[in-house]
């Protein structure tokens, strides 16, 4: 039988290789607050499908997404996507029930008729400009499920510092800052790790400038607490934060070394 002759693609990937930087654990921060927040809508799915966008030359993201994601709802299932069709082929040998991945980009690839629940980018509009994150956003989201959730973020080489956005299918809803608690010397030092939209808007006039003042001054205030521990006075500092910003969590998530707030308290001015 003489050999097939490849079929070529019907589209080219939306987007740009990513460096590819990957770390086993390194969004397990990220990973657990969507397991907690999305919980509701994973349960109630018909079809709990998430995409790993860009999980980058090595999958170890997308199979402890799936891990963590099937303690709330065994049936979940993950699709890797990368844009590098090398690193799909790498990955391939990791596919077992409920984990695939798939070559694409921005255009979400999933079996015709898939919408995706849940589309995390991590690490990945680093490399664009500002002005091109809007975009890629509507885009995304135009991919979700009818109460699907974007999650889309930065954080370090292993995961001690992280801040993303999560949006649903109409924009922008909240912004999470989290850190390994005692990994840092004063709140703002998560501002390197801001998501693209956010972090050339971190000068004076702008709100997450502001925001991150006075998470500073409300840590310095709560120095006091130290002595009971790194949680205790970052508890007590995110309970201050609470009187002149819209937090969106409670201290069982502040508990976690996080907070999150408010997408429109946080939004760049224009």
């Amino acid at each position: 039988m003489p050999a097939r002759t490849p079929v070529p693609p019907t589209h080219r990937p939306i987007g740009s290789a990513t460096r590819g930087t990957t770390n086993p654990n390194r969004l397990r921060r990220m990973d657990r607050w969507i397991a907690d927040a999305h919980q509701g809508a994973l349960r109630r799915s018909a079809d709990p499908v998430a995409v790993d966008l860009g999980y980058g030359a090595a999958p170890w993201t997308a199979v402890e997404l799936l891990g963590r994601l099937r303690r709330v709802r065994p049936e979940a299932s993950v699709v890797g996507v990368e844009i590098d069709p090398a690193r799909v082929a790498a990955a391939r040998p990791y596919e077992r029930d409920g984990l695939t991945f798939a070559h694409g980009g921005f255009e979400v690839p999933l079996a015709a008729g898939r919408r995706p629940l849940l589309i995390r980018a991590a690490n990945v509009l680093r490399q664009y400009d500002e002005d091109q994150v809007a975009a890629v956003w509507e885009r995304l989201c135009g991919r979700l499920a009818p109460g699907g959730l974007l999650v889309e973020g930065t954080c370090d080489e292993i995961g001690r510092r992280h801040v993303w956005v999560a949006l649903g299918p109409r924009g922008p809803r909240t912004v999470t800052f989290a850190a390994r608690l005692g990994g840092f010397g004063m709140p703002s030092d998560l501002a390197e790790r801001l998501p693209k939209a956010l972090i050339h808007r971190n000068v004076p006039g702008e709100a997450v400038y502001a925001f991150l003042r006075d998470f500073d001054r409300s840590w310095a205030a709560a120095a006091p607490y130290a002595s009971l521990g790194a949680r205790q006075r970052w508890i007590r500092t995110v309970s201050a934060l609470g009187a002149d910003w819209p937090l969106a969590d409670d201290v069982r998530r502040w508990r976690q070394g996080e907070v999150t707030v408010r997408w429109e308290a946080l939004a760049p001015r224009r």
